[in-house]
């Protein structure tokens, strides 16, 4: 068990914690929230022992192994595969320890050693390892890849996988999905549920979070406060606490206002002196309740596009790619006013290069694209945080972008971003990744697009501004073109989705929940790619060779065979799974009515020889929805057993039907 023991830290004049404490059990899952710079990855540094507390104590079962992620990675020269199996320390010192034996011939100790090289999965290990990779976005050619070869962005995804390759107790993760696409991100959830140590989690990411973490700490006021449930139930049960925390406050005040006038009325009045002055020492006394504050600042709306003329984007047969390298081909896509899309697909499958083609950052290889005459775009990428001016402030940022507008009205609208006061005048080179991205974010709604490109708009954005962002973006009145990782904001800004894959764009016709499926389809069906065994000895020789008999073997689905059958799944029960939403929302319905008429035969009342006839009306009624929700029940059924065998029709392989 952790114990976290009435801690408190600060940082230079600062304080993060006072008092704070908690306790998290073995096999906890929990998510660590709270607004930005409330000291969430203080709080791991803590937990890892990077950092002391200045008061109090943490304390850990001392034969826990923890994993963390490496915030760096050097330029090594070792492959991908390597330095991911060298996360293991355990295993690497097994490793050493049974070459040294071998040396001197010593038959116990390699006894020993296998035994414990078994224990820790060490055998498995490079399969492992290489299934991780796979995962999180590496092709199999990538494992023998050198680190050096990598960007930032991917060392910090071979760093999460040697993290996740360690047969740890505690696992410590800080915002793991910022460098991950949404495909990676759905690997990772399914890893961490399946996790059998303790996990202590930072995200952003709301879905993710409610997937995979069943208790919350939530950092407020330099205290730790627990909650049970994932972030979903942490909201609605913090609401609920929020509002009685205001009642309790209003009702301290009127009490505070009853006593302060009683004092100020009678405490140099003889009779009432007394009086008085015993309610002056129980105000002295009196621990105020704090007035309830929630954490995101973040509150702004887009501006209305001067146009919105229709269709904004017509692309015909078009090819992308980077000069003799095509990435998609046959492109046919218009976008109209009200287009609300969400591009899905793998990382490498062309998601970022056709929305560069849309900016005009990338000409076409071939075919034609043509933009409207009142076209504004409004694009979003990693790679435009860039662009800002590091030693110009926000406010001058604005300026230049709008040199006709009062001062102060830039700054109240930079306030609506939290650039409040001085902040906005401070140089954008001290800004943190999420301040410069709420930067960009500003830029791009203070200019009106008719047309809004987000690559990715969610890294280093926290839940506020997230949320922020989400109710934004569902007012906004142009058309928009998403990739994210973020599913909730995918679900809630978007109506439909288009999958890139194998170098084509095409409508993908399920929601998140079916592509998530096909993935894991996917995972559990493509086969194993074959990677070398660890270093073998004189003991493991000739184990495994023997062969189990010639049993008749079911050749796999490929990668794009699988997506076609899903495909074809889809559109095939596209409208059965129509009336299935549709009889599941009539069941709703049918049984809210039923217990509407319920409450209402509880009245006494209606028994009376007077309300005979309204409680005639009501029996008749209530045994009305009772046989229509009977027919929607066994249609329900009826319709959910065919969609089953439709799915094991696409789940059993063609040489087995």
């Amino acid at each position: 068990m952790i114990q976290i023991n009435a801690i408190d830290y600060m940082i230079g004049s600062r304080e993060l914690f006072t008092g704070a404490s908690a306790m998290i059990s073995p096999g906890d899952k929990v998510g660590l929230v709270g607004r930005n710079g409330c000291g969430k990855s203080t709080l791991l540094s803590l937990l890892v022992g990077r950092v002391s507390p200045d008061k109090g104590e943490i304390t850990l079962p001392p034969d826990w192994v923890t994993a963390t992620v490496a915030q760096e990675t050097p330029a090594l020269q070792i492959s991908a595969l390597e330095h991911v199996i060298q996360g293991d320390l355990r295993y690497q010192e097994i490793c050493h320890l049974l070459k040294e034996a071998e040396e001197r011939n010593d038959g116990a100790a390699i006894g020993r050693l296998h035994a414990e090289m078994d224990i820790v999965d060490g055998y498995t290990i490079r399969s492992r390892a290489a299934e991780i990779l796979a995962g999180l976005g590496f092709t199999e050619d990538d494992g023998s890849r050198p680190v050096a070869d990598f960007s930032g962005g991917w060392r910090m995804r071979l760093n999460l996988a040697r993290a996740l390759i360690v047969r740890s107790d505690l696992l410590l993760l800080d915002e793991p999905t910022n460098h991950l696409d949404l495909d990676a991100v759905i690997f990772l959830e399914n890893f961490l549920r399946n996790y059998r140590g303790t996990l202590v989690l930072i995200s952003h990411d709301r879905d993710f979070l409610d997937r995979t973490v069943s208790r919350i700490l939530h950092i407020e006021d330099r205290k730790l406060n627990e909650y049970t449930g994932n972030y979903s139930r942490f909201e609605t049960m913090r609401l609920a606490k929020m509002e009685l925390q205001q009642a309790q406050r209003e009702k301290q005040q009127a009490a505070i206002r009853h006593m302060k006038a009683f004092v100020d009325r009678f405490r140099y009045k003889a009779t009432k002196a007394r009086q008085a002055q015993s309610r002056l020492k129980a105000l002295e006394k009196m621990d105020t309740i704090a007035a309830v504050h929630t954490d995101s600042p973040f509150t702004f709306r887009f501006r209305e596009p001067d146009t919105l003329p229709n269709p904004l984007i017509t692309m015909d047969n078009l090819t992308l790619g980077y000069g003799d390298h095509k990435v998609l081909t046959r492109i046919r896509l218009d976008l109209t006013a009200g287009s609300r899309i969400g591009l899905l697909g793998h990382n490498g499958a062309g998601k970022s290069t056709l929305v560069k083609c849309l900016a005009g950052e990338l000409e076409p290889l071939d075919g034609t694209i043509h933009r409207s005459a009142g076209l504004k775009i409004g694009y979003f990428a990693q790679e435009q945080l860039e662009h800002l001016r590091l030693e110009e402030s926000a406010l001058k940022h604005m300026q230049l972008l709008s040199p006709g507008t009062r001062e102060q009205d830039l700054r109240t609208y930079l306030g609506s971003f939290a650039f409040s006061g001085s902040k906005a005048d401070d140089r954008v080179a001290t800004f943190s990744g999420g301040e410069k991205a709420r930067l960009a974010l500003a830029l791009i709604v203070w200019q009106k697009p008719n047309l809004l490109l987000l690559d990715e708009p969610t890294n280093h954005l926290d839940l506020g501004m997230r949320d922020a962002l989400t109710l934004a973006l569902q007012d906004y009145s142009g058309a928009l073109v998403v990739v994210s990782h973020d599913r909730h904001l995918l679900k809630s800004v978007t109506d439909e989705f288009y999958l890139a894959d194998q170098g084509r764009v095409r409508e993908f016709p399920g929601d998140l929940e079916d592509y998530q499926r096909l993935l894991l389809e996917q995972q559990k069906t493509e086969p194993k790619k074959a990677h070398s065994t660890p270093p073998t000895s004189t003991a493991q020789k000739g184990q495994g060779d023997t062969q189990a008999g010639s049993l008749p073997v079911t050749r796999p689905l490929t990668r794009n065979e699988q997506r076609q059958r899903h495909s074809q799944f889809l559109s095939a029960t596209r409208e059965l799974r129509k009336e299935i939403d549709r009889l599941t929302a009539s069941l709703a319905s049918l049984e809210q009515q039923e217990q509407e008429i319920d409450t209402a035969l509880e009245d006494n009342s209606l028994y009376d020889e007077d309300s005979r006839e309204q409680l005639n009306t009501l029996l008749q009624k209530r045994g009305e929805i009772s046989r229509k929700k009977e027919e929607a029940e066994e249609r329900w059924l009826e319709l959910s057993e065919e969609l089953e065998q439709r799915r094991q029709e696409l789940d059993t392989p063609a040489e087995e039907k």
